[in-house]
């Protein structure tokens, strides 16, 4: 029996991410989407707002745009979304896209504990949004400057939030931590096969089961 989530009967699933790291983690939770449209959006955080809040919004205004700019996807398409968020108290760190945001990344979190948002949205063909949030923590040791200068060598920073990824050598630096570790990652996967199917998808041979 494989364990395979699939979509009602004639639907498809549209993952709104170019992310390869959001497909392997859905392909783990036994999800295939029959196509990737990355969605462009302004991700600049409004004045005040908290990160978990920041991070729902993200993902439902990904999924929203892709229904919108995307005429010929179908009637009977389903649409998921996902932002990740990695925060200081209320203080939302960026993707980092240089050595300097990175390396002051590395030294805000060097020894603090923080928190992971990830925000999930699915749009169903009848229109109706499906969204949660999962929140994990994560607490560094203290790095030096040699860790901190390795770190920025390797270039694994580069586009991530918070200027690390846990599943590659910013594994090292994790002294504790709580919560789902694939949201960390990326994607929650069991709040992610909920939300699948609160929408209505189904495990394969789920009938044969029965």
């Amino acid at each position: 029996m494989t364990t395979a989530l699939l979509p009602p009967d004639g639907c498809q699933l549209v993952l709104a991410s170019a992310s390869p790291r959001r497909v392997q983690l859905l392909a783990q939770a036994g999800v295939v989407p029959q196509n990737i449209i990355p969605a462009d959006i302004d991700e600049t955080a409004h004045k005040g707002e908290r990160p978990g809040a920041y991070a729902i919004r993200m993902a439902h205004e990904k999924a929203d745009v892709v229904l919108h700019r995307q005429a010929d996807l179908g009637q009977n398409t389903f649409i998921l979304a996902a932002d990740t968020v990695v925060a200081c108290g209320l203080r939302i760190l960026p993707k980092t896209e240089t050595d300097a945001e990175a390396e002051r990344c590395l030294s805000l979190l060097s020894g603090r504990q923080h928190r992971v948002y990830g925000g999930l949205c699915l749009i169903s063909p009848s229109g109706r949004v499906h969204a949660c949030l999962s929140q994990s923590k994560v607490l560094f040791r203290r790095l030096s400057l040699r860790d901190k200068q390795a770190y920025l060598m390797s270039g694994e920073w580069q586009g991530k939030a918070g200027g690390y990824a846990i599943q590659g050598q910013a594994a090292i630096f994790i002294r504790q931590m709580s919560g789902s570790y694939s949201n960390i990652v990326g994607l929650d996967i069991q709040r992610l096969a909920g939300l699948l199917m609160a929408g209505g998808f189904r495990f394969a041979d789920e009938d044969r089961a029965l």
